[in-house]
């Protein structure tokens, strides 16, 4: 009589199939949008050396001339090249919501992730600074500090950045919070790590990618809250933005009725634009929540 052979149920198992990559998980929606924003910034930068029309040229097209070869986004109501025009207003609005982010992630990020690792006294104070922060109405503290300080590029970026300090820190703070209770942590502690190589080498690199979805968001929010400033008339002083641009554009109901390309090009660009760098956060958000659930 043969001996039966028995087989382990484990080696009849398929092996588990590879996750995706974090790039698939990512998907192609965050590319494109990645993409979109890289060709921006591409051509805000280089727009000096770039084969571009002056944007203070008048005459370039007739007087609200609508689209066509060589004139893509067309005229507006001096005859100056809208799409030239896009592209430089892109400079100022892109660096201005850039460095009110960077303030607010630097200024926020930091008092955030200290507050949430030594807690105590210092705790109560930054997150009291957060709520007074947040209390405080948004519009009329950019409007005080722009008419205070200035319409330059660094005041106007200063007066966003501090309303973004409050968001990013009570993000860095409840991140910190999980995180400081986490086993690796502890362990850093009883091998006598010091707390700033704890904060640096253990929680920063854990705390930076919910606080990155959060800047590409605050971008957004930076550049249109730019434009409603440029609504306000206090605006950057001696530059052209993308808020400037559409508000001369739609300076009278006759330009929008003969020409409303003027101010829809651009406008498009900026919904583009808050829209790519706000699915590029939540993917990140998503993707990074869903990987830290299954840890």
């Amino acid at each position: 009589m043969a001996n039966a052979q028995t087989t382990s149920p484990l080696l009849d198992e398929a092996p588990a199939p590879n996750p995706p990559s974090i790039a698939k998980q990512l998907g192609l929606g965050f590319w494109l949008s990645i993409g979109f924003l890289l060709t921006i910034v591409f051509l805000a930068v280089f727009a000096p050396i770039l084969p571009l029309e002056d944007p203070n040229k008048v005459a370039v097209g007739s007087k609200l001339e609508g689209p066509r070869a060589g004139l893509w986004f067309g005229a507006d109501s001096t005859g100056r090249d809208v799409f030239s025009l896009t592209i430089w207003g892109a400079r100022i609005s892109l660096l201005v919501g850039f460095l009110a982010i960077l303030i607010g992630f630097l200024v926020g990020g930091t008092l955030g992730i200290l507050s949430g690792y030594f807690r105590g006294w210092f705790d109560k104070i930054v997150s009291f600074a957060f709520v007074t922060l947040l209390s405080f109405p948004a519009l009329i503290l950019a409007i005080l500090i722009t008419t205070l300080l200035g319409r330059t590029v660094f005041w106007i970026s200063f007066s966003l950045g501090i309303l973004a300090i409050a968001p990013v820190g009570r993000l860095a703070r409840a991140q910190t919070l999980v995180f400081a209770e986490r086993d690796f942590v502890t362990a850093a502690r009883i091998l006598g790590a010091k707390d700033s190589r704890i904060i640096v080498k253990e929680l920063l690199p854990n705390v930076v990618i919910p606080m990155s979805a959060l800047a590409l968001l605050g971008m957004g929010i930076a550049i249109v809250a730019e434009g409603t400033l440029a609504f306000l008339g206090i605006s950057v002083n001696g530059g052209l933005s993308w808020g400037k641009q559409i508000l001369e554009a739609g300076s009278s109901v006759r330009n929008l009725q003969d020409g409303p390309h003027a101010a829809l090009f651009p406008i498009g660009v900026v919904f583009l634009t808050v829209l790519c760098l706000n699915y590029a956060g939540d993917r990140i958000r998503e993707v990074f929540d869903a990987k830290e659930l299954a840890l």
